[in-house]
């Protein structure tokens, strides 16, 4: 039997909207539209992160904090560790996977996007996706955007309005379009 969709694409194959599976897409991305339209809604802790459980198919840590509104266009393909604070207005597309390691701090307005499409005109209609990978300690600056296939080391901060578009290593300052080591951490 065929592999589904999403299982094609993290397997590194580029999909396109014609694809006959493409409709499980969009039956996933309408069911999380509706939980984050319930998340978003609430003031209380409890069913915020109660709702982020039932979206990603796992439990947020009792140390994690996301502040509302918050989006994800799938859900299930992010996992966040514990001791995260993610401020308002954090965007993620995650049919790549994102991972977000323990005692990270994302600031406001943040984009993580693990998808793309081809650079060619003929094919761009096509989707890819990899993953991106936000390791222990990182903090991402306000209006920050993570680009797909991008790992940001341990410890490190991209600053606030970067767009990282090559992994960060550990320990290192990066700011910038596109987003350049500053200085390193000691």
């Amino acid at each position: 039997m065929k592999k589904n969709i999403f299982d094609r694409l993290q397997g590194g194959e580029a999909v396109p909207y014609t694809d006959p599976q493409h409709f499980q897409i969009s039956e996933v991305a309408v069911r999380t539209t509706k939980l984050l339209l319930e998340l978003n809604a609430t003031a209380d802790t409890e069913k915020m992160r109660q709702m982020w459980g039932e979206i990603s198919g796992e439990a947020l840590d009792p140390s994690t904090m996301i502040q509302i509104p918050v989006y994800v266009n799938i859900g299930k393909f992010t996992r966040i560790g514990k001791n995260v604070y993610i401020n308002h207005l954090c965007s993620m597309l995650d049919m790549g996977t994102i991972t977000i390691g323990d005692n990270v701090l994302i600031g406001p307005k943040v984009n993580l996007l693990s998808e793309e499409h081809p650079v060619n005109p003929a094919d761009r209609k096509a989707l890819m996706v990899r993953p991106v990978v936000i390791k222990n300690g990182a903090w991402i600056g306000a209006g920050a955007t993570i680009l797909p296939g991008v790992t940001v080391g341990e410890n490190s901060i991209v600053a606030a309005g970067a767009v990282v578009n090559k992994n960060v290593p550990d320990n290192t300052v990066v700011g910038g379009i596109p987003a350049k080591i500053i200085k390193h951490i000691d």
